[in-house]
């Protein structure tokens, strides 16, 4: 198949594969963006692109592009040092009209792959795999705001991420223009102009990046997506889902204990086991197993409300302490 036989042919795929990959980073740049700017909304984004057909079919595709790729760079670049052979050891010095990104496209797509990969530990794998999987951690998969508090409450995370977002500017302005060469875009008319594109695109995607990294790690420092009341509302309805409250009727102060439920649960489970006394209580088997349904949502939803308390409480405890500080001594 030419596509595969042909150097050209392998260049090809490499521009297409790359086309797609550079508009999917612009398009996470954005909803990174949302999540600055109306933090409640990404969190919908995050719900909507969780793990419903439409989601797991482009997640699918997007694995797919990157695979081919990494799969063809390797290709071109063994291919090419096949070609080369001895005599790319008899040149030390980089000529001047060659890029230093250019001679190091493999090395910056295994930092950038490296960097993709904790990415994705720290969201995909907590988020959309989750939901795959049919298993929940404390955070529901859906509250994307939340595993940016966890991501980048961690001191080292965004070092990671600024080295991954550098080596993927070198990667992505080199392989922006170049892309087009490989298709014959390669004139002395254009290709300046496209080196410019790719340079300032690259560029914009990239500061706006490192500048999310950076809010995002205050915001995660000051707890600020534990705390901020627009988004406890969210949470509320969240957790209203679970276990079948209005968001509106819901209260954080109101909210059973392990002991409350466990109690409870054990009471239900000794009325199922004596008719007389479900009948002395005025309740059937249908009642009481809507009680223990009601039970273990809340179980299930609880180590969730607890961690946003703890927030909140830690926050109460601090403003406290601060008024404390600024009263006189009598």
């Amino acid at each position: 198949m030419w596509l595969t036989s042909s150097s050209i042919g392998r260049k090809l795929v490499m521009a297409v594969t790359g086309v797609c990959l550079v508009l999917f980073v612009t398009f996470h740049c954005l909803m990174n963006a949302i999540a600055i700017v109306y933090p409640a909304a990404y969190n919908v984004i995050c719900e909507f692109l969780g793990a419903n057909w439409y989601a797991l079919v482009a997640s699918m595709g997007l694995a797919l592009l990157f695979i081919i790729h990494i799969v063809y760079a390797v290709w071109l670049t063994l291919q090419n040092r096949k070609a080369r052979g001895n005599d790319r050891y008899s040149i030390n010095k980089r000529p001047a009209t060659v890029e230093w990104s250019s001679q190091n496209m493999l090395v910056l797509g295994i930092v950038v792959l490296a960097f993709l990969a904790v990415h994705m530990i720290q969201f995909w794998a907590k988020m959309q795999l989750q939901e795959i999987r049919g298993v929940e951690g404390v955070i529901p998969p859906s509250i994307g705001t939340l595993f940016i508090q966890e991501a980048f409450s961690c001191v080292w995370t965004p070092i990671v991420y600024i080295i991954g977002f550098v080596a993927l500017w070198f990667h992505m302005n080199h392989g922006f223009w170049s892309m087009f060469q490989s298709i014959g875009w390669d004139n002395a008319t254009w290709l300046p102009r496209l080196k410019t594109i790719a340079c300032w695109w690259t560029t914009i995607v990239i500061a706006l990046f490192i500048a999310q990294a950076v809010v995002f790690t205050v915001n995660a420092h000051n707890d600020f997506y534990k705390k901020d009341p627009v988004l406890r509302d969210q949470y509320k309805e969240v957790i209203g889902k679970v276990v079948g409250i209005p968001a509106d009727r819901f209260s954080y102060d109101q909210v059973p204990t392990a002991e409350d439920l466990q109690k409870a649960k054990t009471e239900v489970d000794n009325l199922r086991k004596n008719p007389q006394m479900m009948s002395q209580y005025g309740v059937d088997a249908a009642m009481l197993e809507n009680q223990l349904k009601s039970i273990e949502a809340w179980t299930s939803i609880l180590p969730f409300v607890d961690y946003l308390n703890d927030a909140a409480e830690n926050v109460e405890a601090v403003e406290v302490e601060a008024v404390q500080e600024v009263q006189p001594e009598n």
